[in-house]
């Protein structure tokens, strides 16, 4: 029987955004005010090490009991929300199936019969949803349906259902996190033209999710193990500092206009600190660009516009310079508040603005 990931593609409302990230909850909602929305709540509370580790929860108890208790305190009563899981989790394809199958046939051939084919693990593990999106021809001049496929192994979903069941709250949607990142920036990519693809580049805690998206929807999608902690951690290695979980030093800082020469030779003239920071950043520029020229080599007919930095990491001062020097690509760093044009009563601290991009997207989904 058709076990869905839970209402991805529906239109819900009247709940909370909740996103769960390895080092911290954040908690937000959203009402729609004239043309804009306006901020109602935003919560963000630090999640202890051992709970969440490399997007999998380990202690949903705990996670569980952090969830109410964050509630409780800030005097939350909504019931229902809107979660994610991590992209590194889930399977998102493009699936060309006949145009002319009603809906009741081409659901029963994407679900039962195409998912099969793209799936790495048996049909029976995974929880399924799709989108229609639209028409094209193929090259035999065929009319066909392009189609969203997303799968999520069932022992992740459960976990979050078991998770937030324990929280005493109802799980409204659970879609993949970058889907909520690419609600919340949708303005931005309307600029975008049906042939330019945009890198969608998330720096969070444990990892970098890297999306490429055309039109809206992801085409290639990949995560690198390297995150805001990693960066940090060879920071503090390098200036025989204690590693810590809170990256708000890593956050203030600023890269600095440094040769991709200086880099190879060590002739930077900075301190090591930076210099083991930048090391880090080399390596996540070289990720990059082999997903970029992956992609590039599969879609001869796309080209790369623009690079977007998203997540806690993606505020991190002049990184866009820094990626735009190396990849010779135009990089932009994202505030999803200003992408919302969001009315608040209370100003946002701007280290915090970069990595609301998920819950925001979140939020809208239950305004």
């Amino acid at each position: 029987m058709f076990n869905s990931v839970k209402n991805l593609f529906a239109k819900k409302g009247n709940g909370i955004g909740l996103e769960i990230a390895p080092e911290r909850i954040n908690i937000v909602q959203l009402r729609k005010q004239g043309q804009n929305y306006k901020l109602v709540t935003f919560v963000t509370e630090e999640v202890p090490e051992g709970i969440i580790e490399e997007g999998r929860i380990l202690d949903s108890p705990a996670l569980a009991e952090l969830i109410r208790e964050t509630l409780d305190k800030n005097n939350i009563k909504a019931k229902k929300i809107a979660t994610a899981v991590p992209m590194r989790e889930s399977i998102i394809r493009l699936i060309p199936i006949p145009s002319e199958l009603d809906d009741q046939e081409l659901k029963d051939m994407v679900l039962n019969h195409e998912a099969g084919l793209y799936l790495p693990y048996p049909r029976e593990e995974v929880d399924l949803d799709y989108q229609k999106l639209g028409f094209f021809e193929d090259e035999d001049g065929i009319e066909k349906v392009q189609v969203l496929l997303v799968a999520t192994r069932r022992e992740v979903t459960d976990m979050y259902l078991e998770t937030f069941e324990q929280a005493e709250l109802e799980i409204d949607v659970l879609e993949i996190n970058s889907f909520a990142l690419i609600r919340t920036i949708r303005e931005q990519l309307r600029a975008f033209g049906p042939q330019e693809a945009v890198v969608l580049v998330d720096i969070e805690f444990e990892s970098t999710e890297i999306a490429i998206i055309v039109d809206g929807v992801p085409q290639f999608s990949r995560t690198v193990p390297i995150g805001t902690f990693q960066l940090q951690s060879a920071l503090s290695r390098a200036m025989n500092l204690p590693t810590k979980r809170d990256t708000e030093m890593l956050q203030g800082m600023t890269i600095p206009n440094t040769p991709v020469d200086g880099l190879r030779t060590g002739a930077t003239g900075i301190n090591p600190g930076m210099a083991a920071l930048l090391r880090v950043l080399g390596e996540l520029t070289d990720e990059l660009r082999r997903s970029i020229d992956f992609y590039l080599n599969q879609s001869a007919d796309y080209e790369v516009a623009q690079l977007l930095l998203a997540g806690p990491g993606g505020g991190i001062g002049q990184l866009d310079e820094f990626f735009t020097n190396r990849l010779s690509l135009p990089a932009e760093q994202i505030d999803p508040v200003t992408a919302l044009s969001l009315e608040m009563d209370e100003e946002i601290p701007e280290i915090l603005r970069p990595g609301l991009g998920v819950a925001l997207g979140l939020g809208l989904r239950e305004v």
